[in-house]
């Protein structure tokens, strides 16, 4: 007996719902760091800039004032320091050539007099603008120096300091704005993400119960799902693929069915017959000779029914075949030599309209079976005096074999079920006549084999006509 296949419950650690959250917290993590990061360093860089041109507008001011023919001193440079008022600047100093220090506009540094070991006044000196700025606890502080000249020669330097914490605050409150947006979209982001998860879970979880259903052989299972994406397509995937293995397993349990009693009826005859002969010790040798042909006619049927299953599993295996040209007229000649004694004895005419030229592409024994099949069922069930037709001709690219007949006829409701196996229109006309109900089966299958198909058709006034459609081969034919 089979075992049940068991399924293990996946760890929270591992199921696709984590790893879905896991994902998408992972990108919202990565754009709110670049929320919290790209604009504050825009807004420094537009600062740093904004501060660069202005402390160094300030300071070539002051430098222009000082430019002259004299040479700096502390009396000169404190006249036009107080002509200029107040520059709103932290600091003012204003160096001579060497870098001592004329003017300080914080007089309680006690720079005056000593040297100015800045390096920003080192690199003015040198007769280079220079500006640096830095932001830390929540204020720019900025320094700026720039040469006094006149006529080519370096008179000194001017260094302005400015310490701005009103920006520093304004940026301060921008990081904390964007540290408020950044928790409000986290956690709108989790909850999502929670939510958008147990949907997609649910939906695949809904599947893989669907799936888990079928495995236990539920086949007539269903899944009802929603919408117009990847998902939903695969559970319309999944119903098809259920249908057909539902249609598959009711025709397998038929087929079982069917074909165990098939077997059942000639062997339960040829047992009754025998234990008739073994347990009837005066039976006569002429009631013995008859019994002995039923058995034989039984074993027959027998046999013809194993080899139509073994026909049957062949075509449903697929098995590659080696194809070739088989022109129609010359398999159509010698089935109707086959079948005209057969004809002869239940008074049907068989009549054949084959051309030359038309073939198929298949195998001479199976295109033989094809139309001796239904060539044999058109006489079989024929009425006497009837007739059989067995004609071909060439429809663009298909090639159409019809074979009809004036028999008894299929009902309109049976026409359909012809080609299902075991079926019988007529159960016990079929098996008088030796039908097994595999034959058309057979015939169907074979012509599917090679790109071909047969239908059944009701024929006016009396009879049927059955159509075998395959490709045409003309080509090969004429060469």
């Amino acid at each position: 007996m089979e075992e049940p296949i068991t399924t293990k419950r996946v760890p929270l650690w591992r199921s696709l719902r984590t790893k879905y959250i896991l994902t998408y917290l992972v990108i919202i993590a990565a754009v709110l760091a670049l929320l919290n990061t790209y604009p504050v360093l825009v807004s420094q860089t537009m600062v740093f800039q904004s501060k660069q041109t202005s402390l160094q507008s300030q300071a070539s001011v002051v430098a222009s004032a000082l430019a002259g023919p004299d040479a700096l001193s502390q009396e000169g440079v404190g006249r036009v320091m107080e002509v200029l008022g107040d520059t709103g600047l932290s600091r003012v100093l204003v160096t001579d050539p060497s870098g001592v220090v004329l003017y300080d506009s914080s007089p309680a540094s006690g720079a005056v007099g000593k040297y100015a070991l800045l390096y920003e006044v080192t690199a003015a000196l040198r007769y280079q603008d220079e500006f640096t700025s830095d932001y830390r606890d929540g204020a720019f502080h900025s320094r700026a120096a720039t040469p006094v000249t006149y006529r080519g020669m370096t008179l000194g330097a001017v260094y302005v300091d400015e310490y701005d914490a009103s920006q520093g605050q304004l940026l301060v409150g921008i990081q904390q704005t964007l540290r408020t947006i950044s928790l409000v979209i986290a956690a709108v982001s989790i909850a999502l993400s929670l939510v958008f998860s147990q949907a997609l879970t649910r939906r695949i979880a809904q599947l893989l119960r669907a799936i888990r259903t079928v495995r236990e052989g539920e086949y007539s299972h269903r899944v009802n799902m929603k919408g117009k994406d990847e998902l939903s397509q695969l559970a319309g995937e999944f119903n098809a693929l259920t249908g057909r293995l539902q249609t598959t397993e009711e025709v397998r349990r038929r087929f079982v069915s069917d074909a165990s009693h098939e077997l059942k009826t000639p062997l339960s005859s040829i047992r009754l017959l025998s234990d008739s002969i073994l347990q009837n010790e005066s039976i006569d040798p002429a009631t013995v000779q008859e019994f002995v042909g039923d058995i034989g006619d039984e074993a027959a049927r027998l046999q013809r029914i194993t080899e139509h299953l073994l026909t049957l599993t062949r075509l449903d295996a697929a098995a590659p075949v080696e194809t070739e040209v088989v022109e129609v007229w010359e398999v159509a000649g010698r089935v109707e030599h086959m079948l005209e004694p057969l004809a002869r004895a239940v008074d049907v005419r068989l009549h054949m309209d084959v051309p030359r030229g038309l073939a198929v592409e298949a195998t001479r024994d199976d295109l033989y079976q094809i139309l001796f099949n239904l060539v044999e069922n058109a006489v079989k069930y024929n009425l006497p005096g009837g007739q059989v037709w067995l004609g071909a001709k060439g429809e663009g690219e298909n090639l159409i074999i019809t074979v009809e007949d004036t028999g008894v006829g299929i009902p309109a409701e049976d026409i359909g079920k012809v080609f299902d196996r075991f079926y019988r229109v007529d159960k016990a006309r079929s098996r008088a006549a030796g039908g097994t109900g595999l034959g058309l089966s057979i015939v169907r299958d074979t012509a599917r084999r090679y790109g071909g198909d047969v239908t059944a058709q009701r024929r006016s006034p009396e009879g049927t006509r059955f159509l075998v459609t395959f490709p045409l081969c003309r080509e090969e034919v004429e060469r």
